[in-house]
Parts: structure tokens; C-alpha cells; sequence
């Protein structure tokens, strides 16, 4: 525990939490008593919300990774493979951390401690008040608060970070992806207090994080650039003004891409198509590289119009060793950010592969880099062969698991061990590929709204099964929070098969096991992606969302008879019962499976109800009518005649149907319903969820082969809508424009008594350090403006209205 000093000096709060609060077994080998790293080992329930951690096993053998000792484990591919490094080898190089400190959140700081506590290492962990009971806290052995919620505040805060490291006696800091990890202040000030940070050194972020910079050192190391504009090209002092830029992206010519030269993760990046609309990109990427990096330089590169993106991973070490492992292909991307990542690049020649492997060695060799890194190219689609290097990330990259899966190294554990200053544990000719993976990045966020992001409480989480081919990695489960404060990534999945083909199939079953009620997810447009002809051709490209858009975003499949007659009998079931689901026995099941609670055929003969069904309000369903399912009495036996009308007239008849409900698992806040429908067995897992005005959503995962699985709303009762549209009268009755996302205001660009014209910028918002403008739906006058700089507001508040419209 800490001290009284410790703790009045720096004013933090302490979460010590038992060494042995999260049971990771691993295998103890040689006299450093080191652990191999099974990342298919325990991940804590977020459904204890306070305390020691409770552990839910993943149950899956550890065929992900190579251990660097004398072991032997399952590569994915399924070839037993002995690991190059002895014991004797190991005890010979240097020591280990005895503690190190994780100064991120969410699934990073989660996979990152995973491999250290299982090399033997205890782990310290950072939070901010938004994060307080969160799973990665729950992990640690020790957790300390940083400060409030938002990120300048507490993960950006280097000076408490660096207490928190001298309090604990963390010998070492790793920074996860984004926050601090590629600050090169951060690094220096690290080993300035004789703290190692485990990453680059800071000379390598401070040059490969400016991209004006790092085109100059590429450029000098023979490595091909994009062509454009970058601020060492020009030593003026006018060259970051709007009017200089503009001028020289006439003469690169449109289209053209704007980036801060501190950027990653698509923050500061915007394509202009015309010159009509540069100022105004301009001035938002700038905005956003300031907000987000502290510097609102930016350079202009030549836009590709079929571009694909594929990148390296590279690892270097101290003794002048620089290996590549393999290729990733990024290229399918919403906003400039990537959603699914695959290993090795489909469609690539070897000879194509080996000169991306050497150019990305270059650059590592450049720089003199440490660590993992990344080097990024982009590449024509229509003729791979001319690539040009982006940038180099100078940390791990959030989908560095595909590479593990066909690599089977550890990249945490080669950075722990490159950052105690031992050389890297295999040699280029030793780094071996196996078979294809792929990485979806599950987001909390509206695919249909334009990927905007989307927070709240996840209300039910239950991923796939793991297994020798399935791995997740994640910070967050049923109970746990989506902030808007930061990013809105939920959990990666992971697959591994023998070829693409495989790996494929793989994937698509793993989507559809995966379950979330909350806020909404990217999970069915994944499916889709990955069930497109185009996708399995391996024919990608930056553009490939647009391109295909029709088909990503075609409407949604409409609930069949079956579902429609589950969701009713679900309601129904209920309302017979005298225990509903949140009164439920200590047995765990809201209702027997042989019988209703408190439910009596003798007594309800005369019961009969009428559940009228609507596609949700996020469903992007092909029709607002309603459906209606008819339930009457039950007979002696306890089956239910079900007659459903569905959304397009038509109707069927389930004379009698027997239904059986329970709860998946102990964890579940699902109710299992199982119906013999006309001779076919069917299960479903439901979820409800209460809605304003006494209305209920249900959600519905099936699992059957029907392809619906989605949520169906039971509307309120009809006064009480009555009711709300009297209350809400008439105001903005001329239109308005409404939040789309929980967000923080940034800018207000019209005042009442305004005249704008239809897509005039009206607010600008912020939500996960991305901007969005919104603009005016239609010409009109502005009535009321009720945004302030920087306030923050809710999904759907009205920010502007508009004059109502003269008859």
C-alpha cells in the first residue's frame, strides 16, 4: 500500500489488488523461473463490478504463439514446432522487469498484461474516473487514478504517470497504441527518471512521427515516397497559411490529401476532391492534428484513387539486428481507419513481397529503430508494383495479432525482452509464415450513420468460442461502459486457417456466434464484408466501402414467421408468469424448463394476447409496417396456438407450440427460448430492452440457420405516444439539426436570424477525437441556436432550429 507521503504528494487514489486475483497458468521453466506466454489463458468478468477479479476460462490450448524457451507448442497451422532459444540461452541474457506499468486502457493494457504476468511480471496498472471498475483495473496487481475521464486529463498526463512509476517502483512503462505511445517527450522523460519505456528510442518517434521528416529520411534510405508537398520542401514562413497550400494543391492536382505531419489513426487526414473545398478541409484537419497531437502542421501527398494499403512488421533491437514478419493488408477502411486486417497481403508476388521486406528493413535500419514497428506503403491497386512508403508507426499496432497468428511469436514478449536489452529471440531465416489469419475490430458505432461512433452500457456481450483457430482480445464485457471520451473499439477477433479460404469460413461462423445488446456495433456489416464476392476474390482497396456500398448496406433481411412467433411467445411467457426475468430464482432461470413458474392451464383458458411487432428504429429494415402475433390459450399439454401476421400481410399458423426457456450460463443475461415449430426445432437467445414511453426492444440471436438476427421493438401503448407528442407541441417545426452522437461542441458557425442555404456548415462536433460537421438539411432561416463551445450533449439533442416555413 502506499505511503502516507506518497499519497499526499501526488493526491491519487490506489487500487491494490491481490497478486493472485486473476489465475494465469503457464508452464515455469529454466532457473529465471520465466513463463511462456499463453494468451489463450484467463479473462476477467466485468460482471463483478468491485474487488478481486473472477476469472472466466477461455478453454482454448495454446497454438497461438512460440514460446522463446526450450518448449515445444502447436503453431496455428498445426505443425509441432521446438522452439530455437535454450534455457541455458535465456538465463544468459538479461533479466527481466520485476514490474512494469501499462499506461493505456481497454483490450491493449489487457493483452499487454497477459503476457507479462504469465513471463512472471507484475503489472501496474493507470485509470481515469470513466474507467474506475474496468477489466483491465480488474487484472492488474496494483491500479492507480490518473484523474478525470477526459484523456488530457489522465492517460496524457506524463507528469503523474511518471510518480505513479517512482510510488510503484515500475522499472518500465509500455505505452499500448495511442495516448503517450508514440511521444517522444514522453520517452525522453521516461529515461530521463531511469524508467525504461518499452518502444523506439525517442529520436526514432520524433523523426518518424513527423511525416514531413520521415519522407526526407526514406527518401534518403532509397525507399520510394508519395508524391506532394511537405513542409521542409519549402523554408517559408507562409507555407502552412491556406492560401500557399491551396496554391500548391492546384499544382499536385485534385483529388489531394491533407495530413498532419503528427497524424495516425486518420485523425487530421481529409481528402478534397475540389478545389472549391480545400480552405474548409484544411482548417478541420487542422484543427484535429492540433487536438489531437498538439501541432496543426500539415503536408499534402497526391491522392490514389485505388490505393491499397499494406504494411510491414518490423523488429529491431539494440544490437543492430533488424527482422520484417510478414505483411498485413489494411485496405478496407471506413473514415480512413481500419476494420479487418488479414496476413500475408492477398495477390502479392513473391518477388513483390521480398522488396516490401527489404524497403520496410530500410527504413527500420534509417532511424536506428528499436522495438516494434510498423512501416506502412501504399500501393495501386491495379499495379501493385508501384508502392510508396506512408509512414512508420513507432509502437505496436492494434492488429499485430494477425501476425502473430502466422508467425506464432509473441511481439509483447520480444518487446519486453528487446526493451531489458536481450537481442531479438529469432533470426530472419527463423521467422517461419503459417497459413492466412484475419482481425475484425468489433466498434461500437452506426455502419448505417456513417460509421459514427456510439456509446453507452454493453447490456449482454457473449464472443464467439474460442478455440486453436478463434482468439479474442478485449477490455470490455457485459456491464461495461463505451465512453465517449475515447475510442470506440470494443474487442478484436482473430482467426487462423490453413489458406484464405479457410481462414474465411473461419471468421464468418465467429461473427455469427458473436452477441452484444448496448450500443450499437459494426458486427452484421463485418458479416456482410466478409460474405461479398469482391472481399473473398481478395479484391481490395481503400475504396472498397463506397465502391460496393449497395450491397454492404443493402436492407435488412425481415424476421420470418418463426422469429416473429418466438419474439411474441417470449412477451406472452412473461406476462403468464408471476417471475419475470430481473425476479428470477437463485436457481438462475427465470423460468423452469419444464414448466412456467406460477403458471397454471387450469386457470388461464380464457387467456389470449395480441403482440404487435415493428422492425427497430436501427434495424434498416425494407418496411415500417408492423406485424401481429396472435397467442391463444394454452391447451392441457402446454402447447400454444400462434397465429403471426407478417410485416406484409401474410399468415401463419403454429397450431400448437411448446416452448422451454433457461439461461445459457451463469453469466447470461439472455433467456434461451427453444419452440418446435412445425416439426423444426428452434432456438433463439433474447434480450430485452426497456424503451422510452413503457416499450420494450427485443433482440434476438438465433441459433438456427435463419439468417434474421436482429431486434424488433413492441411499441408503447398507444396514449402514451398521445401523450409525448402533445408534451413535445410544435417546437422546431421548421426543422432542425440534432446531435448525432453523444459529443462535445467545437465550433458554431451560424447565429439566429442566419439565412443558410441546404449543406451549409451549421456545427461542428467532436465524439472519439473525430470531427463532424453538420450541415443544413435544407435553405431556411435559423431560428435558435442552442450549441454552446464546448458543451457536451446527448445523442439527438436539437442544436439548431429553424424558422418554420410560411404556408
Amino acid at each position: 500500500m502506499l505511503g502516507k507521503q506518497g499519497r499526499n504528494s501526488l493526491r491519487l487514489s490506489a487500487v491494490v489488488l491481490k497478486s493472485n486475483s486473476v489465475a494465469t497458468p503457464g508452464v515455469v521453466v529454466g532457473a529465471a523461473s520465466r513463463r511462456a506466454a499463453p494468451l489463450s489463458t484467463l479473462v476477467p468478468s466485468s460482471s463483478s463490478r468491485k474487488g478481486s477479479v473472477a476469472a472466466t476460462s477461455l478453454a482454448r490450448p495454446n497454438r497461438w504463439l512460440k514460446s522463446n524457451f526450450a518448449t515445444t507448442t502447436q503453431m496455428p497451422g498445426g505443425t509441432p514446432t521446438t522452439i530455437t532459444r535454450s534455457e541455458a540461452e535465456a538465463d544468459k541474457g538479461k533479466p527481466l522487469f520485476n514490474k512494469i506499468l501499462i499506461a493505456n486502457r481497454g483490450e491493449i493494457a489487457c493483452r499487454v498484461m497477459r503476457t507479462a504476468q504469465a513471463l512472471g511480471i507484475k503489472c501496474v496498472a493507470v485509470f481515469s474516473e470513466a474507467d474506475r471498475y474496468s477489466m483491465h483495473v480488474k487484472m492488474a496487481d496494483e491500479a492507480y487514478l490518473l484523474g478525470p475521464a477526459p484523456s488530457a486529463e489522465s492517460y496524457l498526463r506524463t507528469d503523474k504517470i511518471l510518480e505513479i512509476c517512482r510510488i510503484s517502483g515500475a522499472q518500465a512503462v509500455h505505452p499500448g497504441y495511442g495516448f503517450l505511445s508514440e511521444n517522444a517527450g514522453f520517452a525522453k522523460a521516461l529515461h530521463e527518471n531511469g524508467i525504461v519505456f518499452i518502444g523506439p528510442p525517442s529520436s526514432a518517434i520524433v523523426s518518424m512521427g513527423s511525416k514531413s521528416e520521415s519522407k526526407d529520411i526514406m527518401l534518403k534510405a532509397g525507399v520510394p515516397c508519395v508524391p506532394g508537398w511537405h513542409p521542409s520542401t519549402s523554408a517559408s514562413a507562409d507555407s502552412q497559411l491556406p492560401d500557399f497550400l491551396q496554391a500548391e494543391a492546384d499544382k499536385i492536382g485534385y483529388p489531394v490529401l491533407i495530413k498532419a505531419v503528427s497524424g495516425g489513426g486518420g485523425k487530421g487526414m481529409k481528402i478534397v476532391d475540389r478545389q472549391d473545398d480545400f480552405k474548409e478541409q484544411l482548417a478541420s484537419a487542422k484543427r484535429e492534428g492540433m487536438k489531437s497531437f498538439g501541432d496543426d502542421t500539415v503536408l499534402l501527398e497526391k491522392y490514389l484513387s485505388t490505393p491499397r494499403h499494406v504494411e510491414v512488421q518490423v523488429f529491431s533491437d539494440a544490437h543492430g539486428n533488424h527482422v520484417s514478419l510478414f505483411e498485413r493488408d489494411c485496405s478496407v477502411q471506413r473514415r480512413h481507419q481500419k476494420i479487418i486486417e488479414e496476413a500475408p497481403a492477398p495477390g502479392l508476388d513473391p518477388v513483390l513481397r521480398e522488396r516490401l521486406y527489404e524497403m520496410a528493413r530500410k527504413a527500420a535500419e534509417a532511424v536506428e529503430y528499436r522495438g516494434a514497428g510498423t512501416v506502412e506503403f501504399i500501393m495501386d491497386a491495379q499495379d501493385p508494383n508501384k508502392f510508396f512508403f506512408m509512414e512508420m508507426n513507432t509502437r505496436l499496432q492494434v492488429e499485430h495479432p494477425v501476425t502473430e497468428a502466422i508467425t506464432g511469436v509473441d511481439l509483447v514478449q520480444w518487446q519486453l525482452e528487446v526493451a531489458a536489452g536481450n537481442p531479438i529471440p529469432l533470426k530472419q531465416n527463423e521467422i517461419k509464415r503459417t497459413g492466412h489469419a484475419f482481425e475484425c475490430r468489433i466498434y461500437a458505432e452506426n455502419p448505417r450513420n456513417n460509421f459514427l461512433p456510439d456509446t453507452g452500457l454493453l447490456r449482454h456481450v457473449k464472443p464467439p468460442a474460442t478455440s486453436s483457430n478463434v482468439r479474442m482480445e478485449t477490455g470490455f464485457g457485459t456491464g461495461d461502459e463505451i465512453s465517449v471520451f475515447y475510442d470506440p473499439l470494443i474487442a478484436k477477433l482473430i482467426v487462423h486457417g490453413s489458406d484464405r479460404t479457410e481462414a474465411l469460413r473461419v471468421l464468418r461462423k465467429a461473427l455469427a456466434e458473436y452477441q452484444v445488446v448496448g450500443p450499437q456495433t459494426n458486427i452484421e456489416f463485418l458479416k456482410r464484408l466478409s460474405e461479398h464476392e469482391s472481399f473473398i476474390a481478395g479484391d481490395v482497396e481503400t475504396g472498397f466501402i463506397p465502391k460496393h456500398f449497395d450491397a454492404l448496406f443493402a436492407l435488412a433481411t425481415e424476421a420470418s414467421p418463426s422469429t416473429l412467433a418466438q419474439a411474441g411467445l417470449f412477451v406472452a411467457l412473461r406476462e403468464l408468469s408471476d417471475a419475470t426475468i430481473s425476479e428470477s430464482s437463485s436457481t438462475g432461470y427465470p423460468w423452469s424448463t419444464t414448466s412456467l413458474a406460477g403458471f397454471r392451464p387450469g386457470q388461464t383458458s380464457s387467456f389470449k394476447r395480441t403482440i404487435e411487432l415493428i422492425p427497430s428504429a436501427n434495424a434498416a429494415a425494407e418496411t415500417t409496417r408492423s406485424a401481429k402475433v396472435e397467442i391463444g390459450a394454452p391447451s392441457a399439454s402446454g402447447g400454444f396456438p400462434i397465429t403471426v401476421i407478417d410485416f406484409q400481410g401474410t399468415s401463419t399458423s403454429f397450431p400448437s407450440v411448446h416452448p422451454s426457456l433457461s439461461i445459457p450460463n451463469s453469466n447470461s443475461s439472455a433467456t434461451r427460448l427453444s419452440t418446435l415449430l412445425n416439426d423444426r426445432l428452434s432456438l433463439v437467445d433474447v434480450i430485452s430492452q426497456p424503451q422510452p414511453l413503457g416499450g420494450e426492444r427485443l433482440h434476438l440471436f438465433n441459433n438456427s440457420s435463419e439468417a434474421f438476427v436482429g431486434s424488433l421493438d413492441v411499441p408503447p401503448p398507444t396514449w402514451m405516444k398521445v401523450l409525448a407528442e402533445q408534451q413535445a407541441g410544435a417546437a422546431g417545426g421548421g426543422g432542425s439539426a440534432k446531435s448525432p452522437m453523444p459529443s462535445r461542441i467545437v465550433q458554431v458557425f451560424v447565429k439566429e436570424g442566419d439565412k443558410v442555404t441546404q449543406g451549409a456548415p451549421l456545427v461542428t462536433v467532436e465524439a472519439m477525437k473525430t470531427e463532424h460537421v453538420l450541415r443544413a438539411p435544407k435553405d431556411g432561416v435559423v431560428s435558435r441556436v442552442v450549441a454552446t463551445v464546448g458543451e457536451l450533449v446527448p445523442e439527438g439533442k436539437v442544436l439548431v432550429l429553424f424558422e418554420k416555413e410560411s404556408a
